[in-house]
């Protein structure tokens, strides 16, 4: 096994310099080969300021290098999984931003495609990665907090409370006069993976979703423009073992990005992580104790922060160092995987749920329920 990995970066936006390509510059075990942008400019200036030694304006090209073992997908979300197929096709490991297609049933193919070429895969949910969370995730599996009866995940940050600020993303020719699911499509996908993770599979859920801004500005359009979308949504979750779950997501709830929020109660104990960058400090984390109820603050500890961070480093260089820090070491060291393409594709069969409960006013249950 080599003692670093060739990683080659499509995409040279602004993810890729706020969270991406610091990640790769800080990882000893990462050799940055090339950078992709359809805009040759801008692959050449991230290539100069990360040190890769590669430009392409090709993604094809990128993906046929042959000094790259790994591609990095950090493109519009349309062309996550054409570029993501590609690179499996090539032989390539490969990680890909959320989601990896808006319809399950494709995500699921693209990583039985990937299992099947025997390349690894990651799909870039963020906060998996935050070292509150990996703390919460061991007190569960070592039972710290005992059997766990309650998960609830919010999302509460005010990015779009202002109806000034534009909408993105909305698809061309969408009916407007229809609810159009958007917090729990973005947002949700992200509270999904958490509460899935420490929790294990959702059996059945209910949901109510609700447009509270009625006009908005939708980029690339000259005034507000009626349009009922999605700017909150709540959902009941029974998970297949009997916990229960609550999450909501929102575009309005007042709160600083990125504003997740997990809460966790057990026989044991409880914890609860706030991911919400507040006063310069990234992320916060609580225990409390059956025998010791009053939740008091928990120190992580430097161990568990990727090499060169603090509590004080903004939340996407710190948690996408350690995402880099997990796939690189998995794809090194033949460890196990996590936060795969299957883990997205389960995510979204889990949103597409959640939204036929609200339309369908009904609970839904989960493919395998039962089984």
């Amino acid at each position: 096994m080599t003692s670093k990995l060739g990683v080659g970066l499509i995409g040279a936006h602004t993810w890729a310099d706020k969270a991406h390509l610091p990640g790769y510059k800080a990882h000893e075990r990462v050799d940055l080969i090339a950078v992709c942008d359809v805009d040759g400019d801008r692959a050449k200036a991230m290539a100069e300021k990360y040190g890769a030694r590669k430009i392409y304006t090709d993604p094809e090209k990128l993906i046929a290098d042959p000094d790259v073992q790994m591609v990095d997908v950090c493109t519009p979300t349309h062309t996550h999984l054409p570029l993501s197929l590609a690179a499996i096709a090539g032989g390539k490991h490969v990680l890909s931003e959320k989601p990896l297609h808006t319809l399950a049933a494709p995500a699921f193919e693209a990583a039985a495609k990937a299992d099947a070429a025997g390349v690894r895969t990651k799909l870039g949910f963020t906060f998996r990665y935050s070292p509150a969370i990996r703390q919460i995730k061991s007190w569960i599996d070592d039972g710290t907090l005992g059997e766990i009866f309650h998960i609830h995940g919010f999302e509460q940050n005010s990015q779009w409370l202002d109806p000034q600020e534009p909408l993105r993303q909305i698809t061309p020719g969408i009916d407007r006069n229809t609810l159009i699911p958007a917090s729990i499509v973005g947002y949700g996908s992200h509270l999904i993976d958490l509460m899935r993770w420490l929790g294990g599979e959702f059996g059945s859920v209910a949901s109510t979703m609700k447009n509270f801004i009625p006009e908005r500005i939708v980029r690339g359009e000259v005034g507000l423009q009626k349009i009922k979308v999605e700017d909150g949504a709540v959902a009941l979750v029974e998970y297949a073992n009997g916990t229960q779950g609550l999450l909501q997501t929102s575009y309005v709830a007042v709160g600083n990005y990125p504003g997740v929020e997990l809460r966790v109660y057990g026989s044991k104990g409880a914890a609860v992580a706030r991911l919400i960058s507040e006063f310069g400090t990234a992320e916060t984390l609580k225990i409390a104790k059956a025998e010791a109820v009053e939740f008091i603050p928990y120190d992580i500890g430097a161990s568990a922060l990727p090499p060169g961070t603090t509590l004080n480093t903004p939340w996407p260089e710190l948690y996408y160092r350690n995402l880099v820090r997990f796939f690189v070491d998995e794809i090194l060291e033949d460890r196990p995987q996590e936060c795969t393409f299957y883990d997205g594709a389960k995510s979204q069969e889990i949103v597409d749920a959640i939204i036929q409960a609200h339309f369908e006013r009904r609970w839904v249950d989960l493919p395998g329920k039962g089984a």
